[in-house]
């Protein structure tokens, strides 16, 4: 995904993160290195606790272009912004044995998600259910993360 300076045609470069606020909310700050002009991102309590839930680290590239770390981890190769939120899941998908079990009334559920964000939401989904010890994914378990995250 890119945002793009409608003026100057020019993707919007990533510059400023500010931690959640005292309501939850998260803002991003992007600017068109062209022209200058900025535009914010703000996100709601749920979407802040939903990207909290997974991991995801939404920082500015550093000096020399890469992507932010934690501390003691050294940056990525890659210098898109979001490339850690990948290299996180992946890792932390390796450090569970596997996925919990879908139930065919889940799995016909999930079908109802958008195309697009499917994979990211079955992600979500199985590692709410893994981290809160469901060993199996059915419509119950789908009902509390609707209700946790206000989908």
């Amino acid at each position: 995904m890119k945002f793009l300076c409608v003026s100057c045609d020019e993707p919007m470069k990533l510059t400023r993160t500010a931690p959640p606020d005292a309501a939850g909310s998260l803002s991003v700050l992007f600017a068109c290195p062209a022209c200058g002009r900025e535009i914010a991102m703000l996100t709601n309590p749920m979407e802040t606790d939903m990207i909290s839930s997974l991991g995801v680290r939404i920082g500015p590239a550093s000096a020399d272009g890469a992507a932010p770390a934690a501390a003691g981890e050294p940056a990525p190769a890659s210098r898109c912004p979001f490339s850690g939120v990948v290299r996180e899941m992946e890792e932390s998908a390796a450090r569970q044995p596997s996925a919990p079990a879908w139930t065919p009334a889940a799995l016909a559920r999930l079908a109802n998600i958008p195309d697009f964000v499917r994979p990211m939401a079955k992600q979500g989904i199985e590692h709410y259910a893994a981290s809160s010890g469901y060993p199996e994914i059915d419509e119950r378990v789908l009902d509390e993360v609707r209700e946790r995250f206000g989908m």
